[in-house]
């Protein structure tokens, strides 16, 4: 079953056509990963699928739902989460008040001044579920400010997951992370695997080998192949386009 579906997506700036035509699937409950080369087109159909670029033509269909034209926070209300430009991450804050306050704003109450302890306790161990789940439950009490990268972008992910998304849109997860925050970012994402759908666009190929189910190759705005690390593996045309082989 499709969660997301994207047909004859275009997206021009002036005579360049940043996403071409593209079509692509999304499948419930698995990890969609998107690849290509620099400029191929990748930042722009994540926009276009969060919502913050309009496409000048094609169709989105999210849960069903005919999305293309809604606005962010409307397609946020259906279950759709973009990781690693999260707006409301306050620094001085602490690490477990961050998630809670997106645990709260998800679930629709107000910032009420007088409210029910017990309204606290509930909110605080729903922050801490999520913070457990992503590798931060000891640090609930460390400000953000105070986080690594790779801790910076795991707090990241635990605001996204706070919204109880149906589809994360995960934009390089791995980016400036060395090895050892790479390798608990990639188990991370790994261990969403059937909780979450994932559409996500990386360019550390190891960790899109070893986590997708699926992957689709972008160049010069088409997707030029889709299909399982084997088959993108074996495809020659991939390999020509992006992975810099070609036939013996």
């Amino acid at each position: 079953m499709n969660l997301l579906e994207i047909r004859g997506m275009v997206k021009r700036f002036g005579g360049l056509a940043a996403t071409d035509g593209v079509d692509l699937d999304v499948r419930q409950g698995e990890i969609h990963a998107v690849i290509g080369p620099n400029g191929a087109g990748k930042t722009t159909l994540i926009g276009q699928v969060c919502g913050t670029l309009a496409p000048d033509a094609g169709r989105i269909l999210f849960a069903g739902v005919d999305a293309t034209r809604l606005a962010p926070h409307q397609r946020a209300e259906l279950g759709l989460a973009r990781s690693y430009q999260i707006t409301s991450l306050f620094p001085n804050f602490s690490v477990i008040d961050n998630v809670a306050l997106a645990v709260q704003a998800r679930s629709g109450s107000s910032f009420r001044f007088w409210q029910p302890v017990a309204d606290e306790r509930q909110l605080a161990d729903a922050a801490q579920d999520i913070l457990d789940r992503v590798g931060l439950g000891d640090l609930g009490q460390r400000t953000a400010a105070a986080l690594s990268h790779g801790e910076h972008r795991q707090l990241e992910m635990a605001l996204a997951l706070a919204t109880r998304p149906r589809l994360l849109l995960l934009d390089e997860p791995m980016a400036g992370m060395g090895g050892e925050e790479s390798a608990h970012m990639v188990k991370l994402i790994e261990d969403l695997r059937g909780d979450y759908s994932v559409l996500l666009v990386e360019h550390d190929m190891d960790a899109v080998f070893r986590l997708a189910d699926r992957i689709s190759v972008l160049v010069a705005g088409r997707i030029i192949a889709t299909g399982s690390v084997a088959e993108i593996r074996a495809d020659a045309e991939v390999r020509l386009a992006y992975l810099g082989e070609d036939e013996a």
